[in-house]
C-alpha cells in the first residue's frame, strides 16, 4: 500500500531539498513505465487496449487541410485562431500544434499538425470540424495523421476487399424470452453495480451480472430496455446482452454530467458544463448528440449555462434537464429546446431546424410534448400586468399549425399534464382570487382526439385546497389527484368518462384523510399505490380503482422510491443512502404482500429494466384477458410445483435445525458430565447438581454507621 503524505509534508519535504513547487509542472511528470508507486487504480479502462490514456503512436495527431496560406507576420494570428477552434474541443499538447513554412517564400503551407492528449480526443476533433467552413475560399479537411501513412500505401492496382465471414452477435433482446417471464433490474450500491432477476417464486433475486466500478457516478436503461448505459470521465458507454453485459458503444465526451436517450433509443444526447476562470462568468456547456449504434456525433450545442437555463424540471449548474425534448413518438423525428421567447423545433433528418427558423413565441415559459404525435403544448403567462391573458396551444409540427388555443386569467402558475396514450391533455392552472391575496387551483382538460378539441373546466369541491399531486392512469381515462392540507389530505378519483359516456369528466370518488403525498399507478392501470414519502416515514397504500377499496395497507420506514416493474405485477420501495439507514428496497405484489426485502449499505440507484412494447395486436392482448383461465393452466401447475419445492426446502431447513439443537443440547450435557468433579471440588464434596438440595438462608446484619450527640435548648 503506498503511503499517504499530506501536504504539509510535501511541502516540508521540498523546503529540505530546495525544490520551488510554484515553479514544478506537475503534469509532465511522468512516471517510469510499468511503475504505479504501489496506487492501483480503480477505472477499469485504464487497464484495456483501446485505453483513454497516452498511447504510443500517432492515434491522437490530426491534420488540417485548406488552411490560409499567410506570411510570417500573419503566422501568430493564424495559429491564435486555430488553437481557439480546437482547443475547445480536447487539450492540445504543450507544442503540440505545428504549422509548417516554406522555406523559399516563408509562407504557411496550408496545412498543419494538431496533437491531442488522447486519441479519442483527436478522432471527436476529425468529425466536429471536418468541413468547417472558416471563409469562403477555406473549408477545412481533416484528416488522421495514422490515415495520411495508409493512403501513402494504397496500390496502384485495384483489388477485391477481403470478404470477412458473418459472425452473429449476441440476441440484445434475449432477456425477454426469458420461460419464467421473469423481468430485471440495475441496482448500485458502493461500488457494485448489479443486474438482477426479479424471482418473486423463489422469494429473492437472482444475479445476472455484477461488475465493481461499472460507472462513475450513475447508470440508466434506455426507454425500451435494449442497453444499460454508464456515465465516466472520458465519456459514455452503452452495455448489453443477455448474461455478457458487453460493451457495445462509447461515446466520447469529457467531463460528461448527465446523459439522456430518445424515445426509440436511437439517438443519446450527453452533457457537460465546464467551470469558468472568470468568476463573474457562466459555466461553458456542452451538448452533444449521438447515434447509438455508430457512435457518431450528429450535432453538438456549445454556449452559456444562461442560455440552456430556460424551463425544463432539474439539472446541474442552472441548467434545465433534459435541455431537449424529444417529440413525434417512437419514431424519434423531432427534439426541441425552449429559449427566449422561441421553441426551436429541429428534425432528425439533417439535424437542422425545421423550416430553417425557430417557432417564435414571446415569454414562452413551458412546453411538453404529446408522448404519441408531433403535437406541443406549450404555455405563455400574462404579460403587461394581466392585460394580456395567459395561455395554452397546442401546435402541431412539422406544419407549426396551432390546433387550440385556451386564453386564462388571473393566473399564477400553470402545469401541463399528458395522458401516456396523447388522447387527454391536463392543464393545472392556479389562479389569483379577486383580492389576489391567496390562490385556488382548478383544471383544464383537453380531449385530443376528439373534433375540435373541447376544453372542460374542473374545479375541485373545496377549491381552496392545495393540490399535493396529480397523475394520469397510464393509457386509461381516470387520473387521480391528492389534495387538501397536510397531515392528512383527500384522494379523489376522476374519469373522462360518464356514466352514460357522453364525454363528461365525473368524480369515482373521495377517499378522507390519507397519509400520502404521492401517486404512483400500475403501468396497466387499474391499480395505484397511495404513497406517503419524506415526512409521511413511508407510509402505503395499495388501492384497487375499479371496485373502488383498499387491497392492503403498509409501511416502509423511511422509503425514497417507489417504482411499478413494466409489467405491472411487482413494485419496490427503496430507502437509499440519502438516509444513513435501512438502505436497502423491498419488493411488493400487485396487491401489497411484501415478497422480500434486501438491505445494501450505501444503497445508491434501483432502476427495472424496460420492456418495449407488445408486438400482439389490442384485439389479441383482449382475446387473451377473456381467456386467461385457458393460459394461466401451465402457470398455476408450475406454480404449484414451485410452492411444493419451497415446502420441501422449508421442512428440510426445520430439520436442519432441530438436529443442530438436539446436537447443542447433547454436547452440553456431555461437557456437564465431564467436569461434575472439578464442581465436586468447588462445592466442598458435595456430589449432588440438584438446586433443591440447598437450603437458602436469608441473614440479617446491623451496623452502626455514626452517632452524633446535639444540645437542644427549649428557649
Amino acid at each position: 500500500m503506498a503511503e499517504v503524505m499530506s501536504m504539509e509534508d510535501i511541502r516540508a519535504t521540498a523546503a529540505r531539498l530546495d525544490i520551488d513547487l510554484s515553479s514544478l509542472d506537475l503534469d509532465s511528470i511522468r512516471l517510469p513505465p510499468g511503475e504505479d508507486c504501489g496506487i492501483v487504480s480503480d477505472d477499469e479502462d485504464l487497464k484495456e487496449e483501446e485505453s483513454l490514456e497516452f498511447e504510443e503512436g500517432f492515434g491522437n495527431i490530426i491534420v488540417v487541410d485548406n488552411l490560409p496560406v499567410v506570411p510570417k507576420e500573419k503566422f501568430e494570428k493564424l495559429e491564435g485562431v486555430v488553437r481557439k477552434i480546437y482547443s475547445q474541443i480536447g487539450v492540445i499538447k504543450e507544442d503540440g500544434l505545428w504549422m509548417p513554412v516554406d522555406p523559399d517564400t516563408q509562407k504557411t503551407l496550408g496545412y498543419c499538425f494538431i496533437e491531442y492528449n488522447t486519441p479519442q480526443e483527436a478522432e471527436l476533433a476529425k468529425e466536429k470540424t471536418h468541413g468547417y467552413k472558416l471563409d469562403r475560399s477555406h473549408i477545412f479537411a481533416v484528416s488522421m495523421f495514422d490515415d495520411i501513412e495508409k493512403f501513402a500505401k494504397v496500390p496502384e492496382e485495384w483489388a477485391p476487399p477481403e470478404t470477412k465471414p458473418y459472425t452473429p452477435g449476441e440476441n440484445l433482446q434475449k432477456w425477454l424470452t426469458d420461460e419464467k417471464a421473469r423481468d430485471q433490474f440495475v441496482i448500485r450500491a458502493g461500488t457494485d453495480t448489479e443486474v438482477l432477476w426479479n424471482d418473486a417464486r423463489q422469494s429473492k433475486p437472482e444475479l445476472v451480472y455484477k461488475r465493481t466500478y461499472w460507472t462513475e457516478s450513475y447508470v440508466q436503461w434506455s426507454p425500451l430496455g435494449t442497453y444499460l448505459a454508464t456515465v465516466h470521465r472520458q465519456g459514455a458507454a452503452v452495455w448489453g446482452g443477455a448474461t455478457t453485459f458487453n460493451r457495445l458503444m462509447r461515446y466520447a465526451h469529457p467531463q460528461v454530467k448527465l446523459i439522456d436517450f430518445s424515445p426509440g433509443e436511437k439517438f443519446l444526447v450527453t452533457y457537460s458544463s465546464q467551470e469558468p476562470s472568470n468568476p463573474r462568468d457562466t459555466h461553458r456547456v456542452v451538448i452533444n448528440i449521438f447515434d447509438v449504434r455508430t457512435g457518431k456525433v450528429m450535432r453538438d450545442f456549445k454556449g452559456s449555462a444562461d442560455e440552456f437555463a430556460i424551463g425544463g424540471t432539474g439539472g446541474v449548474s442552472g441548467v434545465s434537464w433534459p435541455v431537449f425534448r424529444w417529440g413525434g413518438g417512437k419514431e424519434d423525428k423531432y427534439f426541441a429546446r425552449i429559449g427566449k421567447n422561441v421553441i426551436s423545433v429541429y428534425e432528425t433528418e439533417t439535424f437542422t431546424l425545421i423550416d430553417k427558423k425557430s417557432i417564435k413565441v414571446e415569454n414562452v415559459v413551458d412546453f411538453n410534448w404529446s408522448p404519441t404525435d408531433p403535437i406541443i403544448a406549450l404555455y405563455v403567462p400574462e404579460l403587461g400586468g394581466g392585460n394580456q391573458p395567459a395561455r395554452v396551444s397546442l401546435v402541431q409540427l412539422p406544419g407549426k399549425e396551432e390546433l387550440r388555443q385556451k386564453n386564462l386569467f388571473s393566473v399564477s402558475d400553470c402545469k401541463i399534464y399528458w395522458q401516456s396514450n396523447g388522447e387527454y391533455l391536463a392543464v393545472k392552472v392556479e389562479r389569483y382570487t379577486k383580492t389576489k391575496k391567496s390562490t385556488y387551483t382548478g383544471f383544464e382538460l383537453f380531449r385530443i382526439k376528439e373534433r375540435d378539441i373541447p376544453i372542460e373546466v374542473l374545479e375541485l369541491d373545496n377549491k381552496n385546497d392545495k393540490i399535493i399531486a396529480f397523475a394520469w392512469e397510464p393509457k386509461g381515462h381516470r387520473f387521480a389527484v391528492i389534495h387538501g392540507d397536510n397531515p392528512r389530505p383527500d384522494v379523489s378519483f376522476y374519469s373522462m368518462r360518464s356514466g352514460t359516456n357522453t364525454g363528461r369528466v365525473s368524480k369515482l370518488a373521495t377517499i378522507k384523510g390519507k397519509q400520502a403525498n404521492a401517486l404512483y399507478w400500475s403501468p396497466t392501470g387499474r391499480f395505484i399505490i397511495l404513497a406517503g414519502l419524506k415526512g409521511f416515514n413511508g407510509q402505503l397504500e395499495f388501492y384497487n380503482v375499479d371496485e373502488l377499496e383498499t387491497m392492503a395497507t403498509a409501511e416502509h420506514f423511511m422509503a425514497t422510491d417507489v417504482e411499478w416493474d413494466p409489467t405491472g405485477r411487482y413494485v419496490v420501495t427503496a430507502v437509499t443512502s440519502v438516509h444513513e439507514m435501512e438502505n436497502g428496497f423491498n419488493v411488493w405484489s400487485f396487491n401489497g404482500k411484501l415478497l422480500y426485502r434486501i438491505l445494501k449499505d450505501h444503497f445508491f440507484q434501483f432502476l427495472w429494466r424496460p420492456r418495449p412494447p407488445s408486438f400482439l395486436s389490442p384485439e389479441k392482448e383482449e382475446e387473451i384477458a377473456k381467456n386467461l383461465k385457458k393460459y394461466s393452466k401451465k402457470y398455476e401447475a408450475e406454480d404449484q410445483d414451485v410452492s411444493l419445492l419451497l415446502s420441501e426446502q422449508d421442512r428440510e431447513k426445520r430439520k436442519m435445525l432441530k438436529e443442530e439443537w438436539d446436537w447443542w443440547i447433547s454436547e452440553w450435557k456431555r461437557l456437564n458430565e465431564e467436569e461434575k468433579l472439578e464442581r465436586q471440588k468447588l462445592r466442598d464434596g458435595e456430589a449432588s447438581d440438584e438446586e433443591e438440595e440447598y437450603e437458602a438462608k436469608e441473614v440479617e446484619i446491623e451496623e452502626l454507621l455514626d452517632v452524633s450527640e446535639e444540645v437542644i435548648s427549649f428557649d
